[in-house]
């Protein structure tokens, strides 16, 4: 299993110009991915300005959006900016996406909380058009350069809707930041999902998992801060924080039993000590 590290973009007051460092210490410690979490309506980095400082601090480690809430965007205005962070990082992006459940995050005139399943299925359709290069409507112009790839596409959810969704279209499924006994139904959903599609194989498993080496207390309240608005949710996130060496080997082991063929562990401050302590940990 691969092990990857959070860039702490979402962490409340967060100071941006950690991100670089960051980046670079991660790739130099020897974790796999890069991963952000994103949202609009709170006071942190928005994952596509993260993901391409750290395109451009790093020239390895894989970077992944741990999700980004496509459905929010303008989805040619979406696309072109994914496209240009992916050539930037040399092919090293992979898209982790969700349609989103917060209605704050929905900031952009006529792109309303409304109708996303079918809303979200045609903003990936036109993702498609724009990385084919395809020429945008009344113009005489593609979005992007020649060369430009399809962005892999891994998925997050909880409805079947999304299950078929990455099936359809996608190299896998990322499991929310719970504990593992919450995320193996989603898993066995995806597995389903999957051979009803006819797909060959088995699909790619990313999980998410928050820690703190340092004080946990603080860390533990910017993750309440982050997910307060869903207080449903909340409670079962803060249970599965990790602490310290032995819990974060705990916590790896438990999606290591899952299938997880990825794990990626989301910092809960952003000192950048954090990173040395983790790599000493698991890597």
């Amino acid at each position: 299993m691969k092990i990857g590290i959070g860039i702490p973009n979402q962490i409340a007051n967060v100071d941006p110009a950690v991100i670089p460092e960051w980046a670079r210490r991660a790739e130099a410690a020897g974790f796999s991915t890069l991963g952000t979490v994103g949202r609009v309506a709170f006071p942190g980095v928005m994952d596509t300005v993260a993901l391409a400082a750290a395109a451009g601090a790093t020239s390895t480690i894989g970077l992944f959006s741990n999700v980004l809430l496509a459905p929010v965007w303008p989805p040619v205005l979406l696309a072109k900016e994914l496209a240009g962070i992916d050539g930037v990082s040399g092919g090293r992006l992979t898209l982790g996406l969700g349609i989103g459940g917060r209605p704050d995050d929905f900031v952009v005139d006529g792109l309303p909380m409304k109708g996303l399943g079918k809303r979200f299925d045609a903003d990936l359709a036109t993702y498609f058009d724009v990385w084919d290069g395809k020429l945008l409507q009344d113009s005489p112009n593609p979005a992007v350069p020649a060369g430009t790839r399809r962005i892999p596409l891994i998925f997050g959810g909880f409805s079947p809707a999304t299950f078929a969704r990455a099936a359809r279209l996608g190299e896998g499924y990322v499991g929310a930041s719970v504990p593992a006994p919450y995320v193996a139904p989603a898993f066995d959903g995806m597995r389903a999902a999957w051979k009803e599609a006819g797909r060959d194989g088995d699909p790619h498993f990313k999980a998410i998992g928050y820690f703190a080496f340092g004080d946990l207390e603080a860390g533990k309240k910017n993750v309440y801060e982050y997910y307060k608005i869903t207080p449903d949710f909340v409670d079962a996130v803060l249970a599965g924080v990790a602490h310290g060496p032995q819990g974060v080997k705990d916590m790896l082991k438990s999606f290591e039993d899952l299938g997880t063929d990825e794990f990626i562990f989301n910092p809960t401050t952003f000192d950048l000590d954090e990173i040395d302590r983790l790599a000493e940990a698991v890597l």
